[in-house]
């Protein structure tokens, strides 16, 4: 119990950090609303689940030493934050002179769509396999029972969920005050710009 205590308290320290993952459910919060921000998060919380299976079968550990496999995720993340940021500035440019009825019914995202998005996000993220290939074997030892496997996964999912989704609803509280077309897309213009430079910074480095 101690060790998935201690467990649950890394993954929501690392989860608290800003990065993709958080830049991904505040914006579709603000310009889809609170129920797509808290799909967006569970979908975070999956990916999160994932990486500790793979890192417990070892598939993380070789992604991180394979240089051939580590760029090829690295640049397949980077492109869809790119992707994602740009989609994000071209509909800023788009929004900014259409009534507020029009932007709202428009910038409705589906439950899976957001989900989507957020489990792509965090599993396009190659800094997640460096970071669970660290943490892991500090809580499975030489070989821990796939039934422990499964409760530091879960345990993941919930620490991780708990955070974005408690994220999801303070951005939608904040989001009553905008619903301009202005200011939506002054949000959007912003995440998409923050979105393309986290692909560009993901691809550099």
């Amino acid at each position: 119990m101690t060790a998935l205590l201690v467990f649950a308290t890394a993954i929501l320290v690392a989860s608290i950090v800003p990065g993709p993952d958080f830049v991904m459910v505040t914006r579709n919060t603000m310009l889809s609303g609170r129920v797509s921000g808290m799909w967006t998060a569970l979908g975070v919380a999956l990916g999160v689940s994932v990486w500790v299976v793979l890192t417990a079968a070892g598939l993380a550990a070789l992604l991180a030493a394979s240089a051939a496999a580590f760029t090829a995720v690295k640049l397949a993340g980077a492109a869809y934050l790119v992707y994602l940021g740009v989609r994000s500035i071209v509909a800023a440019l788009k929004d900014r002179s259409k009534p507020v009825v029009e932007v709202e019914l428009e910038r409705q995202m589906s439950r899976w769509a957001a989900f989507r998005s957020g489990l792509l996000c965090n599993l396009l993220n190659p800094k997640a396999a460096v970071f669970f290939t660290a943490l892991m074997p500090q809580f499975i030892g030489g070989g821990a029972h796939w039934t422990y496997v499964g409760e530091l996964a879960a345990v993941a999912m919930a620490a991780n969920g708990l955070w974005f989704l408690v994220l999801a609803n303070l951005v939608g509280l904040m989001r009553r005050f905008l619903t301009r077309p202005k200011v939506r897309a002054w949000i959007n213009g912003v995440t998409g710009g923050i979105m393309v430079a986290l692909g560009l910074r993901v691809a550099a480095n």
